[in-house]
């Protein structure tokens, strides 16, 4: 198992969003991006968690709505992966699947497409 502290994580996950394209980040809106230790249920199973109301199923959003939230669990990545290299690439990966649940792709279609 990788061994990298919740700081360093974090910076790693801030590098990896800047790495997105614009055109995938340009429309998140009340977003923010969390990182946890681990999902409540203490399962090293699940990367990462898209938490809130898909852009396809939202009828009315406005102001005073709570951000929705994207997690990236640290404790499963770290378990996952033997390199730095590989953690980057599983981070990055972790994000363009929760982002895409944002934009109300679902996990077959992540699927077909190869990030999940």
């Amino acid at each position: 198992m990788l061994e990298l502290d919740t700081e360093a994580f974090e910076a790693l996950v801030v590098d990896e969003l800047d790495r997105l394209p614009d055109e995938m980040v340009d429309g998140l809106d009340n977003l923010i991006f969390v990182v946890e230790d681990r999902p409540e249920n203490g399962t090293l199973d699940t990367l990462g968690l898209y938490d809130g109301v898909a852009l396809t199923e939202r009828d009315r959003y406005g102001f005073g709505e709570m951000p929705d939230r994207i997690i990236v669990y640290r404790e499963p990545h770290l378990a996952a992966c033997e390199t730095l290299d590989e953690l980057a690439d599983e981070i990055h990966t972790t994000l363009v699947h929760e982002i895409a649940h944002f934009y109300g792709i679902d996990d077959e279609r992540l699927h077909e497409l190869g990030w999940a």
